[in-house]
């Protein structure tokens, strides 16, 4: 009889044991702060992204002038050859560069006349979208846990051409300048209109 309440006994500890092993607690703000280390820096993605590999990119992309000539005789090609989107759909974005003469300076965008008399607009008040983040073609949607932390990229991105290429941009535009361009282009596969494109800038 003692024999098995010694036996009882031993159990009773084995099993204490484990459970004081098996829970554990943890401060709150310890928690809390493991949290926020974790957290997507949207900002800080956007800031690497842009030094890294946007600008450094820019270079690859296509005439503005040869890409309008090409959507126009063969628009399948053009869009399969030059455009970027993350998601399934009509809008697709290019990453393109060119030259041209302003030629008229409003509220919310500079228009520029190109060498073969093409007039397009720059976009310096309404920076929004995705065409800066999706254009160069260099996102993978495999590097994001959510589309949140994607959009929140598209915003901070845009965030930085406001402040670093449209604010000095149009504190300096004057009409008759020339200029040089590389931007974002956002267009619709399906209802394409080449004689109203809009840049987003990216560099001036």
């Amino acid at each position: 009889m003692k024999r098995n309440g010694l036996k009882y006994g031993v159990l009773v500890l084995l099993l204490a044991v484990v459970a004081y092993n098996s829970v554990y607690f943890r401060k709150l703000d310890e928690v809390k702060a493991k949290g926020a280390t974790s957290k997507f820096d949207a900002a800080a993605y956007a800031e690497a992204f842009w030094k890294t590999k946007l600008l450094p990119d820019s270079g690859k992309a296509v005439e503005l002038i040869a890409l309008i000539q090409q959507l126009k005789t063969d628009k399948d090609k053009a869009f399969e050859a030059h455009s970027h989107a993350l998601s399934i759909g009509n809008l697709r974005y290019f990453l393109v560069r060119g030259t041209g003469k302003i030629t008229a300076i409003g509220d919310h965008d500079v228009t520029v006349m190109l060498s073969n008399g093409s007039e397009i607009t720059i976009a310096t008040e309404y920076v929004f979208g995705n065409a800066a983040r999706d254009a160069s073609g260099l996102i993978s949607l495999t590097e994001f846990d959510n589309t949140m932390d994607l959009n929140n990229v598209s915003a901070e991105l845009n965030k930085i051409i406001r402040n670093r290429v449209v604010a000095p941009f149009k504190a300096s535009a004057k009409t008759g300048q020339q200029i040089r361009f590389i931007g974002a282009v956002e267009l619709n596969r399906e209802h394409l209109h080449t004689d109203a494109i809009e840049v987003i800038p990216i560099r001036i």
